[in-house]
């Protein structure tokens, strides 16, 4: 029974995450856990402890990974078939966290920000043009926007119907027949 808590099922775990021959399944939940689960978690933290430093830190995070995962969208297809690929996307994931290393911080200040500084006007320009575009489009289907609205609205009353509170809080409904009150005996 030792056997089972030294550590064996962490070592089973890390040698299916680092088979090659494991599966990409597990690989690519480990990247999605460790790349967007952890991150979440800790820029909340970071929000409700009100420290400005863990802040920043995961801002400059999000922007290193938004722009991976940005770049990740057009290449995806292709480079996922190299053997190893959700190997390396993993161990990078985790560099982008590492304190000792602080990778997000080396992607923004080497790469991101001296690219984002020399195109800001022409990424200004093409922002406020998606931006309006988004306004038109919004303003010329707000009939269909109500409408979706309150198909969603209804959707949601039906289900909250169907899920009395009894439901919802877990209890077992009272199933017992009424007791019949001597008025329904009159004729």
């Amino acid at each position: 029974m030792a056997l089972i808590g030294s550590g064996l099922a962490s070592e089973v775990g890390l040698r299916v995450l680092l088979s090659p021959l494991g599966s990409n399944i597990v690989l690519r939940t480990a990247c999605c856990s460790v790349g967007i689960g952890l991150p979440v978690y800790s820029t909340f933290k970071a929000i409700e402890n009100r420290d400005q430093n863990e802040q920043h830190k995961w801002l400059v995070y999000w922007a290193a990974y938004g722009s991976f995962s940005l770049v990740e969208v057009f290449t995806d297809k292709l480079i996922s078939w190299f053997p190893l690929y959700y190997h390396v996307k993993f161990a990078f994931l985790v560099w982008l966290q590492l304190p000792t290393v602080d990778g997000a911080k080396q992607i923004y200040n080497n790469h991101l920000r001296p690219f984002l500084i020399r195109h800001q006007a022409r990424l200004d320009r093409l922002v406020g043009g998606i931006y309006d575009q988004m306004v038109k489009v919004i303003r010329s289907h707000q009939g269909e926007i109500r409408f979706v609205r309150s198909m969603i609205a209804k959707l949601l009353g039906s289900v909250n119907e169907v899920a009395s509170p009894s439901h919802r809080q877990g209890e077992i409904p009272n199933r017992s027949p009424e007791p019949e009150s001597e008025s329904d005996h009159e004729d």
